[in-house]
């Protein structure tokens, strides 16, 4: 059985979500280094910036989900964007993005939210899979900008 638990830079969970974070970012193309990612990712949950949660199966983590709130000032609301959602490759195709998934929905609804957007990459098809089955719609009409404070790092561009 999956549990979903709320990640804090105190939680049990921290350290295993947080190794599994650089393995995030290793798997796509980042060079791994565990004290900076961990560094990171205190700073981001200390500091409120993101939210995390973790799917915990038999004590080991075996995937995680981050999300932001943001002001939805013309609706005087809020929106939730789900930032990173990974699954360590032992503990995919038994749920876990999907439960991962629910859990943030469940949570931005409970919490008032007007929707939850994400964002993959076009040819990520299965992640594209799965978020189209849960009921995630391309927008039509927009256009995603993005201004490089540092054109030395690659990096700043996406």
């Amino acid at each position: 059985m999956t549990t979903v638990v709320p990640v804090t830079v105190t939680d049990p969970t921290f350290e295993q979500v947080a190794a599994l974070f650089d393995d995030y970012r290793a798997h796509y193309g980042r060079a791994p280094s565990p004290t900076a990612t961990r560094a990171w990712l205190q700073d981001q949950l200390a500091d409120r910036r993101i939210s995390a949660a973790a799917a915990v199966r038999a004590g080991r983590v075996g995937g995680f989900i981050t999300a932001l709130v943001t002001p939805a000032s013309l609706m005087l609301g809020s929106v939730w964007s789900i930032r990173d959602l990974y699954v360590a490759p032992e503990h995919r195709r038994i749920g876990i993005a999907s439960t991962l998934l629910e859990h943030v929905v469940d949570s931005a609804r409970a919490a008032g939210a007007l929707r939850v957007s994400l964002q993959t990459e076009t040819v990520n098809t299965p992640a594209l899979r799965l978020y189209t089955d849960f009921g995630f719609r391309p927008v039509t009409g927009l256009e995603l900008l993005n201004l490089p404070l540092d054109p030395r790092r690659p990096e700043a561009t996406g």
